[in-house]
């Protein structure tokens, strides 16, 4: 859908809004919402070309509700209509999906559950009884719905909502951005003093909300940028948990400061993967640097040989897609067009490209067209032909 969207935005504008209302009627809300951005007119949608939003709420995909909820068709959903959906979803966060599920269907067989991808980010468990399929985001559904009608949840009850679930549902991402964009003390305190629970699930939420908190505020006077370098530098060296270090480490790679790269450079040959993956990502955040320092050049050099593929490529990304020109860094992207991973030569070629170092060109040359399907290998590979034109001056 992404690669027909991008290939011809004209020839596909007409037949975007039909595209729209299939996917709704399909209950594919991550399709209706990829529609959406890409420019699709949900008003052009007569409602009998929709589901009705109280099927919507009961199908529990917050994708989908999202979507019948666009800036485009909101208004014709009035307030009234509104609080009834937040009472059908409260019903179905309080009842849980299986008990409202047998209570509907009045099944006693053995319910089927399956983890389902809702939309781009998040994932939900999808259930089956009876002849019926409900997906289990309606804690998400009741916060969306509960913002749009300016209902103030507590910060307790959002956090609630949000631990009921694994990390990657929808309940936390909707929980987490309602309380970040909130940006006042209260709120920041209340995720602050999550530092020290005892429960990483609670660690993992304070911080972040810590780390949108600072991420989502543009005013001029930056206020939570100090406090969230402070903390987040403090809390890396007592966290014990790997997930929750690796979000912390995320959030301080956010800052374009000394004593941020200090701290992410400490745990460059950190055991575990995941935490030098995201340790390589948040290096050279300052937009103004033309070339890193000597010990983040360092670093990152030893993670572009790392034993972990993933690590590799997202190293050789923040090198290629630097300013720095010292020719050992482009020595070591060249090294990686021999690596035993395709996406990591992918990303050498990229990198090599932005560098003007003609050893792009007969890597691409070798690497053949983009695998099918893959617009970030198109746009890297593509990297080496605007060198060539760069180079022969067209």
């Amino acid at each position: 859908m992404k690669s027909l969207l991008r290939e011809d935005s004209d020839y596909y504008s007409g037949l975007r809004e039909a595209a729209f209302s299939l996917a709704v009627r399909m209950h594919a809300g991550d399709i209706a919402q990829l529609l959406l951005h890409h420019g699709a007119d949900s008003s052009q949608c007569r409602p009998d070309e929709l589901v009705a939003l109280r099927d919507a709420v009961d199908s529990g995909s917050p994708a989908l509700v999202e979507a019948l909820l666009d800036h485009g068709i909101r208004a014709r959903y009035p307030e009234s209509e509104l609080l009834e959906m937040r009472e059908l979803a409260c019903r179905w966060h309080e009842a849980g999906v299986e008990a409202e599920l047998r209570r509907r269907t009045g099944s006693s067989d053995q319910l089927v559950r399956t983890q389902v991808q809702d939309d781009e980010h998040d994932t939900v468990s999808e259930f089956a009884l009876g002849g019926m399929s409900v997906r289990n985001g309606h804690s998400a559904i009741l916060t969306d719905v509960e913002e749009l009608l300016g209902i103030r949840a507590s910060f307790e009850e959002l956090m609630a909502r949000a631990l009921a679930h694994d990390p990657d549902h929808s309940a936390w991402g909707r929980a987490v951005l309602l309380l970040a964009g909130r940006r006042d003390h209260v709120t920041w305190e209340a995720a602050a003093a999550l530092r020290t629970h005892p429960e990483p699930s609670h660690r993992l939420f304070g911080a972040e909300v810590l780390r949108f908190t600072h991420l989502f505020d543009d005013r001029d006077e930056d206020a939570f940028a100090a406090p969230a370098l402070e903390i987040f530098t403090e809390w890396s060296a007592d966290e014990t948990d790997l997930a929750v270090l690796t979000r912390v480490l995320g959030a301080l790679g956010q800052h374009a400061d000394v004593r941020a790269e200090a701290t992410l450079v400490a745990y460059a040959d950190h055991a575990d993967a995941g935490v030098r993956r995201t340790v390589a990502d948040g290096f050279g955040t300052s937009p103004e640097r033309t070339c890193f320092p000597d010990d983040v050049r360092k670093a990152l050099l030893v993670l572009m040989t790392d034993a972990d593929a993933t690590v590799r490529r997202h190293a050789c990304i923040k090198v290629a897609e630097s300013r720095d020109r010292d020719p050992v860094l482009a020595h070591a992207m060249a090294a990686l067009l021999d690596d035993a991973d395709r996406e990591v030569q992918v990303v050498a070629v990229h990198g090599l490209a932005h560098h003007d170092d003609e050893r792009c060109v007969e890597a691409a040359r070798r690497l053949g067209p983009p695998q099918p399907g893959s617009l970030e290998e198109e746009d890297y590979l593509f990297s080496a032909r605007r060198y060539e034109w760069r180079r022969d001056g067209l």
